[in-house]
């Protein structure tokens, strides 16, 4: 009792000090909170990928009336042009965002084009082939940009085709981007206007 009474106002605060410094017990970690949000998280992915799908099948839906593509022919013929890259995709011709997705045309994936006599056949592993008949193609031109994806200037080669009543601009991309040149080149010979290429270059550049 005495030696309480008698102790050092300034020990007693160092004491107090040295207690409220000693180390707190760990808190403890709120599991349930962290489940609950991490299932609201789940569920929000797995819905906006729900609505991402439908929106993909309505269009489709819409675009029901677009004729079946073209078959590639049977047998090969001599190309006089050959490229292997990537198709990015199609829309209806100047509208970069209108996707067509019906038989397939939205569906990217690796391709193998052939320049031949019958036009242009665009093989798919994994995905449909289908054929660009000579007599459907309206130009070509390089771009970059297409059905949402955007690449560096002039890294897009767009072929313009007829399909049915609609006005088709189909993205290709090339494993060697310097072969880009001649397709559009050739593809304008074909369609009887050598100035095609040259023009949608400078639209496209603007």
């Amino acid at each position: 009792m005495g030696t309480l009474q008698t102790l050092d106002p300034l020990a007693a605060q160092t004491a107090l000090a040295a207690l409220a410094a000693e180390p707190k017990s760990q808190e403890v970690t709120d599991w349930a909170a962290r489940i609950g949000w991490v299932v609201g998280l789940l569920l929000f992915v797995a819905l906006v990928y729900w609505l991402m799908r439908e929106g993909w099948k309505w269009r489709g839906l819409l675009q029901s009336g677009l004729p079946e593509l073209p078959a590639v022919p049977a047998g090969t013929a001599e190309a006089e042009l050959t490229m292997t890259g990537r198709y990015h995709g199609s829309t209806t011709s100047g509208q970069w965002l209108d996707r067509i997705v019906a038989h397939g045309l939205g569906t990217r994936s690796r391709a193998e084009l052939a320049l031949t006599a019958n036009g242009i056949t665009v093989v798919r592993p994994g995905a449909r082939d289908f054929l660009i008949p000579t007599t459907a193609l309206r130009g070509a031109r390089l771009d970059k940009g297409i059905a949402g994806k955007v690449l560096t200037e002039g890294g897009l080669l767009v072929v313009t085709w007829q399909h049915g009543d609609i006005l088709i601009d189909s993205g290709f991309r090339s494993d060697r981007s310097a072969e880009h040149r001649a397709w559009t080149e050739r593809i304008s010979t074909l369609c009887g206007d050598t100035g095609v290429a040259a023009q949608h270059d400078q639209e496209g550049a603007r």
